[in-house]
């Protein structure tokens, strides 16, 4: 029987970036995208979807229950792949009490509601359905300098409210494969970067301050160590592990590479030197300001990606310099995209109220 997917938050970033996917390299599957489209959620983020007749959208919550259950009654869906969170660490130091509702009351409902359907209602195979959670390697908490790689065996370490509320939900997915049996598997991921990212994450908020001519802040030293993944590599992960990940593993995803935010940042501008060389913000290195750090701003991030390379043979296609030039090149070549999200009021308020009392902006 053909899959029927059920992803949350298929109009976010990655979420997005896993439908486009999953409808190009699958021609059976069918999905039932999920999202409440709060501000970095976007109907742009799934225009030109291959065969969209084999995609339907519902605007709604996973806290919502009764929706949550019905879609699992009346629809044939066989696997929950959860993208849906809050998911910017800066958001929830300012204000953590959606992160909670969203990341940890929705995934209880939504491991609650694929309980009652498939197992007490439609009695259906374990061996039929399957709940896939995406996860963070924030979860771990930092490393020091000499410090290995995250791996699956890795303690829990969370370090802001963002990070503890992914936390709280690997546990809860974790405990209805323990105690009820159900299908599951968890991946935990770096740092993401790609088309249709808000620009709140670092490289499409460089990329598009700079196409502006406006400041580029840069947290403290800007020596923060990060392990960058290109989203569509993220996207062919998670597809292996939904199709033969084994129930109950979790699997560390990563881009093998671990430059400084501050490389990144030099690169972005380097790009943009190169792509928009009259632009009279050239040189965009000039741009950059140094501003005060993130509170408890975690310094290395790193992951073993060893568990996954072996046991389902995958690997990221992307490195990073290539990866880099096809994301601001994508940036450039979508002005209409860029112009929908500059245009929301939330998007407006977020930059004003981050980054305008932090030293070094003006």
């Amino acid at each position: 029987m053909a899959k029927h997917l059920l992803v949350t938050g298929g109009a976010g970033f990655i979420g997005a970036n896993f439908i486009h996917h999953v409808l190009a390299a699958e021609p059976e599957v069918r999905i039932t995208n999920l999202d409440a489209l709060t501000y970095a959620g976007s109907l742009e983020n799934l225009r030109d979807l291959p065969d969209p007749a084999r995609h339907d959208f519902v605007h709604g919550s996973i806290t919502d229950r009764d929706l949550v259950l019905s879609l699992l009654r009346e629809r044939d869906i066989t696997h929950i792949v959860h993208f849906a969170a809050e998911s910017h660490v800066d958001r929830s130091i300012l204000g953590p009490a959606p992160f909670i509702d969203t990341n940890i009351v929705g995934t209880f409902v939504l491991l609650e509601s694929a309980r009652t359907v498939w197992f007490n209602e439609k009695r259906l195979d374990p061996a039929g359905v399957r709940f896939h959670h995406v996860s963070t390697d924030e979860v771990f908490g930092t490393l020091a300098p000499d410090d290995p790689a995250f791996e699956e065996s890795t303690p829990y370490s969370p370090r802001s409210p963002y990070s503890a509320s992914k936390a709280s939900s690997d546990h809860l997915v974790r405990a209805y494969e323990h105690t009820y049996g159900l299908p599951v598997t968890i991946s935990n991921c770096t740092n993401n970067y790609g088309p249709y990212q808000f620009p709140e994450k670092l490289i499409p908020l460089i990329t598009l301050n700079a196409m502006s001519g406006k400041p580029l802040p840069v947290y403290g030293d800007g020596r923060q160590i990060r392990d960058w993944l290109y989203v569509g590599d993220h996207c062919e992960a998670i597809w292996e592990i939904v199709q033969r990940g084994t129930p109950g593993e979790t699997y560390c995803i990563g881009g093998n590479n671990q430059p400084t935010n501050i490389e990144i940042v030099q690169t972005i501008c380097a790009l943009l030197d190169e792509f928009l060389p009259d632009s009279p913000n050239t040189p965009h290195s000039g741009l950059i300001r140094h501003v005060t750090d993130r509170p408890g701003h975690d310094r290395r991030y790193a992951m073993n990606i060893s568990k996954i390379q072996r046991e389902l043979g995958w690997e990221p296609r992307h490195e990073l310099a290539g990866g880099l030039r096809a994301t601001v090149r994508w940036y450039l070549d979508h002005p209409e995209w860029v112009e929908a999200i500059r245009q929301q009021q939330n998007y407006q308020q977020w930059v004003e109220s981050n980054y305008s009392s932090r030293e070094g902006v003006k």
